[in-house]
């Protein structure tokens, strides 16, 4: 009921055509390789194989295929261990399952036009919980000297799930200089968008639990 109710607001929205709707892991996995869909709404329990599982079989194609689609997890309010996973496995943003209508629609947009989405509270607190009790960070910390002392700083605040508005205002540029040195950043990281951005900065600890942080000057 819950698939079916999605399915039918996004279908009704110009501009979003709902391809088709699998009932576990292993079928959406095998729909989406089929259909090929620009961004697969992702519960992230579900049988036979559950949605951590599926998205990382659908961020890590076999070499016979490019296709790569975001992916768009659906969550329950309270913590899920699988949560911590799918941001490594490479999911695009959280949604809650009794988001609004209207929530889920920009969700979708936001993450179609290649945007991660992390919403306000709900993937912070996620992200957080999972750098305190998660796995022990495997990111090796030499990759940040491909890095500007600059890069660095818009990165650790990136880390803290600073808006690009909000890291204009804090390093005193402009909004669209942000937008540059983000997009240096996940290059020369190699990271595909802002969730796996945070991620990273957990890793190498530019970021601590509960919002406090290194100095960038630290790891240099």
């Amino acid at each position: 009921m819950v698939r079916a109710g999605f399915a039918a607001v996004l279908a009704a929205q110009p501009g979003i055509t709902v391809l088709g709707q699998a009932t576990n892991g292993q079928e959406a996995v095998e729909l989406a390789h089929a259909l090929r869909p620009d961004v697969v709404v992702m519960d992230v329990r579900m049988p036979l194989m559950n949605g951590l599982e599926a998205t990382r079989a659908l961020q890590t194609p076999p070499r016979s295929s490019d296709y790569v689609p975001h992916v768009l997890m659906l969550t329950t309010f309270d913590i899920d261990d699988y949560v911590y996973e799918a941001l490594r496995a490479g999911a695009s943003g959280f949604l809650l399952k009794d988001a609004l209508p209207e929530d889920l629609i920009a969700a979708v947009r936001i993450v179609a036009g290649g945007d991660a989405l992390l919403a306000p509270g709900v993937t912070k607190r996620l992200i957080e919980d999972f750098a305190r009790s998660g796995p022990p960070p495997r990111t090796d910390t030499a990759r940040l000297s491909d890095l500007t002392e600059r890069e660095i700083e818009v990165l650790t605040l990136v880390g803290r799930g600073l808006s690009n508005n909000e890291i204009a205002a804090a390093l005193f540029i402009a909004e669209q200089t942000v937008k540059t040195h983000v997009s240096k950043v996940l290059g020369k990281l190699g990271l595909r968008d802002r969730v796996q951005a945070v991620v990273f900065a957990y890793d190498v600890a530019l970021v601590q639990p509960g919002g406090g942080q290194e100095s960038p000057g630290a790891r240099r």
